[in-house]
Order: C-alpha cells, then sequence, then structure tokens
C-alpha cells in the first residue's frame, strides 16, 4: 500500500522520499468522532437545569431602590417633621421605594406592582386633557355657525361652554364613533397642500 492509496486523491505527483514524508507528517488516518452522544449529552444537563430552575431567583428592585420604610435617610426626614400634614405625607410615603438620598422615586417601567406610581395618573391626565380638548373642540363647533362666532370665541358663552364640557366627558366613545363613521378625518382632497 502506498501514500496515494491512504491519502486522498491530487493531481499531485510525489516522489518516493516525498511519499514517506507525507505519511510521516500525517501518521495513520482515523474516522473523527462522532459529536452527536455529546450534544444529546448536553441537551439533556440543559434541560434539566431549566425544568428544575438551578439558577438562582433574583430579589432585586429597581436600581438598588429600597422601600422607604426600611431606609434609613427617609426615618431621619420623617423623625424631623413637625406638622401633623407632613407626618401624614411620610406615613404615604412610606409605602413607596426611596434611593439612597432617603427620597421616594416613581418606578415607570410597566409593571403592574408600580401601576399606581405612574400608568394610573399618566391614564387620568391624558382622559383630562381629552375632555378639555373635547370640550374646546365642541364649543368651536357649536359657535361656528353663529353670526358673532368670532365674538363668542373671545367672550365666552358660558352656558354652551358648560354643555360642551358635560357633553365631553364620554369623549373617548364619541372620538371611536367619530373615527369609525367618518367624521373624525376628512378627505385628502380638502385638505390644502402647500406647493413645494
Amino acid at each position: 500500500m502506498s501514500a496515494r492509496d491512504i491519502l486522498p486523491r491530487q493531481e499531485i505527483e510525489l516522489l518516493p522520499w516525498q511519499e514517506i514524508t507525507v505519511l510521516l507528517r500525517q501518521g495513520t488516518p482515523r474516522a473523527p468522532p462522532d459529536p452527536q452522544p455529546m450534544r444529546r449529552l448536553f441537551a439533556v444537563l440543559i434541560s434539566a437545569l431549566l425544568i428544575f430552575g438551578f439558577a438562582p431567583v433574583a430579589k432585586a428592585d429597581v436600581a438598588g431602590l429600597t422601600p422607604c420604610s426600611q431606609s434609613a435617610r427617609f426615618q431621619q426626614r420623617a423623625q424631623a417633621a413637625k406638622t401633623d400634614q407632613a407626618k401624614a405625607r411620610f406615613a404615604m410615603y412610606s409605602q413607596a421605594v426611596c434611593g439612597a438620598d432617603g427620597l421616594p422615586h416613581l418606578i415607570v417601567d410597566g409593571r403592574w406592582s408600580h401601576a399606581g406610581d405612574f400608568v394610573i395618573p399618566g391614564i387620568a391626565f391624558l382622559y383630562i386633557a381629552g375632555t378639555i380638548g373635547w370640550a374646546g373642540r365642541g364649543y368651536l363647533q357649536a359657535v361656528r355657525g353663529d353670526k358673532d362666532a368670532t365674538m363668542k370665541e373671545i367672550q365666552i358663552d358660558l352656558p354652551l361652554a358648560f354643555k360642551s364640557t358635560l357633553a365631553a366627558a364620554t369623549w373617548p366613545l364619541a372620538a371611536f364613533g367619530e373615527l369609525t363613521s367618518g367624521k373624525l378625518t376628512e378627505v385628502d382632497s380638502k385638505v390644502t397642500i402647500s406647493p413645494r
């Protein structure tokens, strides 16, 4: 058996002394080890770790914040409160989370456990701002057809404004109704476009 029989076929002609050199450098050809058993073992180990949960559970809150009732700086501030109003405020804030400075911090990461910090006040703000906007829109639409419409924009007609404000309390439903009926938006052909 020569080196040409063991080695892969190549178009190179080797001299007899070169064949021996090639055989000595490569050694005898062996089949590579089968990687399948190791892959299966690795998959089984990873599955077991995931199923049985050997990963430690993280117990940290957001950004190193601690409950205000456990914060030493917050407790110093609370003890320095002199009025009943300030003491009541510190009692209320003791349920929040505080930083190293002893001041309460808001958490706005979307977790329902912190919904009272930002989500609920944010929705209330959007509702109130929408009510004000919808009331103004309704008032302007109501006075648009009057002969003294400009004057009613300057000097507000209070009974009409009060009626518009009460009607605006249901603005999310009214806006959805107008959007689905097509009254909220305007056709593109009626919208003026400035020349470019």
